[in-house]
């Protein structure tokens, strides 16, 4: 397909170990780029060819120099990831998993955009990855819906800011998709409830998320910037 290809390209994945990372990682290193990517716990055994792992909680801001010491001297494409979700009521939230929440999936993110800007080439490509919840919240979900809608402003001010550098910033909030995490956190009669709300009639799949974000990193996505693409099989419109 014209435009799809990423050979000579250094792309960085946050969360890329499993579900829709590891298929994000699969997607570019398939399409021709070296892809750094960061895992928390155990160390990956089936690495992706073209691909560096790099264990990097991002609970530490510390670990952020690690990330980007695989980089090299310069970077064509970061997607941020990597997340938690809580799912404690307000009435029980504590200080402690308000600063984690937030460290992992808006401070952590936002850093990486600051380190990675002198290092994208222009005509990087940032994606950000959030989530359908900050249109369609649940109970419990305070904390994972107010940390990715900030995460989504970023976006739109980055994209303000990099925009003169030919650079795009965009965010994809997958759906009700089918990965360890989301099964975690949902019975099964939940996911079938939510997979017959969908207008293609399904859970989506890891690989569904990595092609939108294929798509935005590559040269046919050049001038889509600043938006929030909901890949959600139609859950949300």
């Amino acid at each position: 397909m014209p435009g799809m290809t990423l050979s000579g390209k250094t792309a960085v994945v946050t969360g890329g170990s499993r579900g829709i990372g590891r298929a994000i990682v699969a997607r570019l290193a398939g399409a021709g780029a070296r892809v750094v990517f960061t895992y928390a716990h155990e160390e990956p055994v089936d690495l992706v060819d073209g691909t560096v792992a790099v264990r990097a909680d991002q609970g530490d801001l510390g670990n952020l120099a690690a990330i980007f010491e695989q980089v090299g001297d310069g970077l064509d494409i970061l997607v941020n990831n990597a997340a938690v979700v809580s799912q404690t009521p307000i009435a029980e939230l504590t200080a402690e998993e308000i600063d984690r929440v937030f460290t992992v999936n808006f401070r952590f993110p936002l850093l990486a955009i600051q380190r990675a800007i002198p290092l994208l080439r222009d005509g990087g490509r940032i994606v950000n990855i959030s989530t359908l919840n900050t249109v369609l919240a649940g109970p419990g979900l305070s904390l994972y819906c107010a940390s990715k809608a900030a995460l989504e402003q970023v976006t739109a001010v980055a994209a303000k800011e990099l925009g003169p550098r030919g650079i795009t910033v965009n965010t994809v909030s997958p759906g009700a998709t089918d990965t360890d995490m989301q099964r975690a956190a949902n019975s099964d009669e939940a996911r079938e409830r939510a997979a017959q709300l969908t207008t293609l009639g399904r859970l989506g799949t890891p690989d569904d998320i990595a092609a939108v974000v294929a798509f935005l990193v590559s040269a046919d996505g050049g001038w889509i910037t600043g938006q929030n693409l909901r890949a959600t099989g139609g859950l949300v419109f």
